[in-house]
Order: C-alpha cells, then sequence, then structure tokens
C-alpha cells in the first residue's frame, strides 16, 4: 500500500492540480494598471509643455494662433501669435509675429513684437522690432528699426492722449466753447 503526500514530487507531464492553480497567480490576477498606465501617459508631456511644430513641408496662409510655444520650419503667409516662437534655418514667415519670446533662425518679411528677441547668425529680418530685450548674433540681417519699446506701446497711448490737443484748442478759443455749452 502506498501512501501520497502532497509534498510529493509530481511527475513533469502531469497536469496541475486545482490546489497548484489557486496558489500560482494568473497572468490575469496581476495588477493591470501598471501595464496599461504607460503607454497612457509617456514621461515626456508630464513634465513640459510640447511645442505645435510646422514641418518644413507645410505652407500655410493665415492667421496661426497657440496658447503654447510654436516652432515653424515651413512657411507662414500670415500673422503668428504664440507664447514662444522658434522660426527656423529654412522657415519663411509674412507678417507680424507675436510671443513672450521670439527666436527668428530663418526669415521674417514684417514686424516681430515680443518681450525677448533673439536674432541668430542666419537671421534674415525685414521689418520693425518691437522689444525689452534684444540679442542679435554677429552675421544677422536687420532692414527696419528696433524699437525698445514693447510693452510701453500700449501703455503710453492712453484714451487720453488724442484729447490733449482738443483740450488746447478749447482753452484757446473760450469764447466758442461757451456758445456751445449754452
Amino acid at each position: 500500500m502506498t501512501i501520497f503526500n502532497r509534498n510529493d514530487n509530481k511527475p513533469a507531464d502531469s497536469k496541475p492540480s486545482a490546489i497548484d492553480a489557486l496558489q500560482t497567480p494568473k497572468p490575469a490576477d496581476q495588477p493591470r494598471p501598471q501595464a496599461t498606465a504607460q503607454p497612457l501617459s509617456p514621461p515626456a508631456k508630464t513634465g513640459a509643455s510640447m511645442a505645435s511644430v510646422i514641418s518644413k513641408a507645410l505652407k500655410i496662409t493665415g492667421q496661426l494662433e497657440s496658447t503654447e510655444d510654436i516652432q515653424i520650419d515651413g512657411e507662414i503667409d500670415g500673422d503668428v501669435r504664440g507664447v514662444g516662437v522658434k522660426i527656423g534655418n529654412n522657415a519663411k514667415v509674412k507678417g507680424t509675429v507675436y510671443g513672450d519670446e521670439v527666436e527668428l533662425a530663418g526669415t521674417i518679411d514684417g514686424r516681430i513684437e515680443a518681450k525677448k528677441v533673439i536674432l541668430t547668425g542666419t537671421a534674415r529680418m525685414s521689418g520693425d522690432v518691437s522689444h525689452q530685450d534684444i540679442k542679435i548674433e554677429s552675421g544677422a540681417f536687420i532692414d527696419g528699426n528696433l524699437k525698445p519699446d514693447f510693452g510701453k506701446t500700449t501703455g503710453s497711448k492712453p484714451a487720453v492722449a488724442p484729447f490733449k490737443p482738443v483740450a488746447a484748442v478749447a482753452s484757446s478759443t473760450p469764447d466758442k466753447s461757451a456758445d456751445a455749452r449754452h
């Protein structure tokens, strides 16, 4: 007579018992959030925002606006507005470029209005540059005026300013203004 124990060795070709199936975790029993969470949230997007890219194969006619950064490597025929705007070596923009920071390595035929402007050695600028801070590298070409008054233009042109000459005219001709009041 033979007595079998649970600890006895089993032959290699035997099928697992129900007890073994309960003790051995199945792949379905493993937590799934680890396997599915990684592809859905890549680490590059969690730390910093990504720039919108206009590739060298694209040509856009019209206004381009973004609430984030823009990298332009193609051609834009129209105004560009973004937080940070980088215009690549072979990129061309015909219009005004607005941003907190504008870096030009390509060509702009228009204006730049930005707090900080960087014109690299390959930059070609035809138009005025309104800025607070500017860096111009050797080799950059500018055909226009540099105006270190970005932000001051809107503040220095209050609605009252155009009325000053009118007030001076009214005070120099009191008879007409007195007639106008009666």
